[in-house]
């Protein structure tokens, strides 16, 4: 069973997600602590400004109660809380059906603040990557994660989703024209240089009068700040830089503030009152809260973004019906898949009975009458049987498959347990028996996932 525990914007403040924020150098500590669980045979982490989950599946004769609770403690030591209940309320958890359907919709950018944002599937990708470096994935979560990339292609291309030009970036240009106008006598500065940076230097340093980079790596500032034409400043002269600029957005992955109650108040004083603009578009965020405090100094934090985004959204609320429709084609398509596992052991043990006793039966002809064979006319023999066996068994295979999904499974496999002697052993659907499950590996379910739909921006 896959489930899914979490937080997200919808459920918890910034100052509360940010407690469970994990940078990519921590992610495979985390991911160690989660498969570590006995409760959980498979486990991938995300990450991002606006959610922090746990996708996981559970171990054999696991209930979801003890895969959440497993999950709800892992997350806990990693915040550093002394009591799970601290995440009462704040964390949900999806099991199942709810849980897949749940991974397609984040993937798809239907669960997101700014909905249709393109960051959050290069996000996702991120964090399968990592999982399957991490060897967290196998087979099941694996092929739900890697069907979900197929889930948010489509959606991006069958429906206007996506269209349009809202996205934190260009919220934070309305902001910044709202408290300044035109932008064209103004400096703007980007604390950072990763992909959130690139993407408000897009939107911001069109119309500003000069757009400057600080950031810990000198060479990442100074590439950044080259392609808007602009100009780098080490991280150490960030004091410095405050006096200057007007609009000021963070987005560095530091766990502790960057920007300080402290600092601002010095800039201010040589900035003679003239008003600073802080977009904190971080989490954990880089901008201390009590800057917000100080006169002429506003800070605006990924939260208070979501409420000035919804204007922008009106007409992609209208696209929502259809990427749904396809978001629950693929859930129950996947249900099928999944179904399909039950009869798996079925389908290899009725092909191995028979394979047996039509093998041993040619093996025994050709060590007696046919023994003047030679070797290349006994592979034609033994290709020949092989052929036989497929065509004989695919119909039974296909229909037993097929009962996966109308609820017939019991009695077909029941049925062929006793009809051709099959190992009692074998896992059958429920109402027949109840071993435990067997590990079925798709070939095509956690495989290195196509670079073909790699068309998103992430942060």
């Amino acid at each position: 069973m896959i489930v899914v525990v979490g937080l997200s914007h919808k459920s918890a403040p910034v100052d509360v997600r940010e407690k469970f924020a994990t940078s990519a150098d921590v992610l495979p500590q985390v991911l160690a602590r989660l498969s570590a669980r006995q409760e959980l045979s498979e486990v991938m982490f995300l990450s991002t400004c606006n959610r922090v989950e746990v996708m996981a599946c559970t171990n054999k004769n696991t209930s979801e109660a003890e895969a959440t609770h497993a999950i709800r403690e892992a997350i806990r030591e990693h915040a550093g809380l002394e009591n799970a209940s601290e995440l009462d309320s704040y964390v949900y958890a999806r099991s199942g059906t709810e849980a897949v359907r749940h991974v397609f919709r984040v993937s798809a950018s239907l669960d997101s603040m700014v909905l249709g944002e393109p960051q959050i599937l290069g996000q996702v990708k991120d964090a399968y990557d990592a999982a399957m470096a991490a060897g967290t994935l196998k087979s099941y979560l694996g092929r739900c994660v890697h069907r979900a990339f197929t889930v948010a292609k489509r959606v991006r291309t069958e429906t206007a989703l996506g269209a349009g030009t809202v996205s934190i970036s260009s919220v934070a240009v309305d902001l910044a024209r709202q408290i300044f106008g035109d932008l064209s006598d103004h400096a703007v500065l980007l604390v950072g240089a990763g992909e959130m940076a690139e993407a408000a230097a897009k939107s911001l340093g069109k119309g500003a009068r000069s757009i400057r980079v600080c950031n810990r790596s000198f060479d990442r500032a100074a590439a950044l700040a080259g392609q808007f034409g602009g100009s780098a400043a080490p991280l150490e002269s960030l004091a410095d830089e405050l006096t200057i600029a007007d609009v000021v957005v963070t987005s560095t992955g530091s766990p502790t503030y960057v920007v300080t109650r402290d600092m601002v108040k010095r800039a201010m004083k040589a900035r003679k009152g003239r008003t600073l603009f802080f977009i904190d578009i971080a989490v954990p965020r880089n901008v201390e809260p009590s800057v917000h405090e100080i006169d002429n100094v506003y800070v605006y934090n990924v939260d208070d973004l979501e409420h000035q985004v919804a204007e922008g959204l009106k007409a992609r609320h209208a696209e929502v019906a259809g990427a749904e429709r396809i978001v629950e084609a693929e859930v129950a398509e996947f249900e099928a898949w999944s179904r399909g596992l039950d009869v798996q052991p079925m389908v290899v043990a009725l092909r191995a009975k028979t394979h047996a006793v039509l093998f041993a039966e040619l093996e025994k002809t050709l060590g007696g009458r046919l023994k003047h064979l030679g070797e290349p006319d006994r592979a034609s023999l033994r290709q020949m049987m092989e052929s036989a066996v497929n065509k004989l068994l695919h119909a039974p295979t296909t229909r037993l498959k097929a009962s996966a999904s109308d609820g017939s499974a019991a009695d077909y496999a029941e049925a062929l347990l006793h009809l051709f002697d099959l190992p009692t052993h074998a896992s059958l659907p429920p109402g027949v028996a109840s071993p435990p499950k067997p590990l079925v590996d798709d070939p095509a379910a956690p495989a290195a996932r196509s670079e073909d739909d790699d068309d998103h921006v992430r942060h």
